[in-house]
């Protein structure tokens, strides 16, 4: 369970680091395997994968726009924040420097996922090459450091 002291820790170290935008992101986990979801062709950094995400609205807490994004994104409904897992930089579509915070959590049910952004969706087994950009797989690493091991 994510301590929620550590939320507000978050938002204040970006704030003095001068970000301008905040992004949260969910790894959702089913067995071995995590949720990718594929952004549109013509979005800015269109086609990759990516994990469930969004920017955070103003005068939004961390969790609360955690559960919006992935509801709003997969359908899902977060049932619990389990782990933060990091954070990475990155230049926004329209130019602002942004901060993705990403957390592990689980869902109520896996099933049916309802995409609502994206043109598609996979899950990806974690023992293997992930197709996702070098942040999200470095986010993914610590991601398998931390879970048990499999019976």
């Amino acid at each position: 369970m994510v301590d929620f002291t550590v939320l507000d820790d978050l938002c204040t170290t970006a704030k003095a680091d001068g970000v301008q935008q905040l992004v949260v992101g969910a790894v959702v986990a089913e067995d071995d395997a995590v949720l990718l979801l594929q952004r549109p062709a013509d979005d800015f950094m269109g086609g990759i994968f990516e994990l469930p995400s969004g920017k955070v609205e103003h005068g939004e807490a961390l969790d609360d726009a955690l559960r919006r994004e992935v509801a709003e994104e997969t359908g899902l409904t977060v049932a619990d924040i389990n782990e933060y897992l990091g954070s990475f930089d990155y230049t926004s579509g329209s130019g602002k420097k942004t901060r993705q915070f990403t957390f592990a959590v689980a869902v109520g049910t896996t099933e049916p996922v309802r995409l609502t952004e994206h043109d598609s969706y996979q899950w990806a087994p974690l023992n293997g090459d992930v197709p996702v950009t070098d942040a999200v797989s470095t986010l993914l690493d610590t991601y398998r450091q931390l879970r048990p091991p499999a019976l």
